[in-house]
This record gives C-alpha cells, structure tokens and sequence, in this order.
C-alpha cells in the first residue's frame, strides 16, 4: 500500500519483480541503477549467496519527480526464486503497489513460470489483493536465447490478464524501462 506523506508531500510506492530463480528479476534492477543518475536513486541493497543468488531482496528508492505536487519514490524489491524461499516471497509481497511477474523465456523454464505465476496468484489472495485490478506488468525476458518461446505462446499461458508485456533482455538493457515505465504508470493511476 502506497505511503502518503502530507507534511512532507511525498508518495512511497513499492513495486516487487516476482519470478522464477535466474530469471533476471535482479539484472532488472541492477541495470536501472546503473543506468540513473546518483541523485535520483539510492543505494541497491543486495543480499545474495555464495552462488550470487538474491535470499532476500534488492531494494533500490528511485525518485521518478513529482505527481501532482507530491514527489513520488518508487522502491523495486525482488523476491528470491528458489522453491524454497515461498514464505520470504509472501513477505516481500506484502504491502506491494505493483508487480513486474519476469518470465525466462527459455522453453525448459516454461512449467516453472506456470507454477510461479500460479503461486503470485495464491499470495496475492492470502493478502486480499484483487489481482483483477492490481497493478501487474509482464516481461518476457531472455529473448536473446536460441530455445525461447515464441511471444504469442507466453502471452497465451501467462498473461491470462492481457495485462500491459514488453520483450526484453535484461542483461542488456533491452526492455528494462519500458517495463518500469509501465508498472510506474500503472501505479500512479491505481493511486
């Protein structure tokens, strides 16, 4: 839920990119830190493993300017991928804004994807969130691969909602802020 401070004038926004492990979910955000000027985003706080995984999450404040008189600040979570981390996933889910759901295109992905989006679902309903009207992008990441699915197969399985879907490569940038754009966009209306 979206933090409104009058005094201040500032909405805090959270936005968390859902996904099976190595998805790109954390290339997502690195690559937007990377590619921001220092003084409109802060720090990227990154817990990861010996294998460089995300445990918990990736928290990046980025200030995207002012919506009608109040500052608005967008803080991107990851949640981690690995089967066994479904509790930290609720956790990070809740109190969200919006939600990037990155799939891994890779064919041998698919059923994983299939069972993660069936998760964010089942989560999004044990914190009485209308995923209907909740603000949702998809991104079809790791177009680049020689065994990725074809677009149409992706938004015919995954995107059921017919919610807003970009293409991209994370590792090179490709899709990133048309993505972020979008659920920021997204968010913004719901509020």
């Amino acid at each position: 839920m979206a933090l409104i401070n009058i005094a201040s004038r500032e909405i805090h926004c959270k936005i968390v990119y859902y996904g099976i492990g190595y998805c790109g979910k954390t290339t997502n955000l690195q690559y937007v830190h990377k590619s921001i000027t220092p003084n409109a985003r802060g720090d990227m706080l990154s817990i990861a493993t010996e294998t460089e995984r995300t445990l918990f999450f990736d928290f990046l404040p980025l200030d995207l300017g002012t919506v009608h008189g109040f500052r608005t600040r967008f803080h991107l979570y990851t949640v981690p991928g690995q089967i066994l981390y479904e509790r930290t996933r609720l956790a990070v889910l809740n109190g969200a804004d919006g939600i990037v759901f990155v799939v891994d295109s890779q064919a041998e992905k698919f059923e994983e994807n299939v069972q993660s989006i069936a998760e964010l679902d089942m989560h999004m309903r044990r914190i009485g969130k209308d995923m209907s009207t909740f603000p949702l992008t998809m991104q079809w990441n790791k177009r680049d691969m020689p065994n990725a699915l074809p677009t149409p197969v992706l938004e015919r399985y995954l995107n059921r909602r017919r919610v807003p879907s970009f293409e991209a490569v994370a590792s090179a940038g490709k899709g990133v802020f048309a993505t972020l754009r979008a659920i920021s966009k997204s968010v913004i209306a719901q509020l």
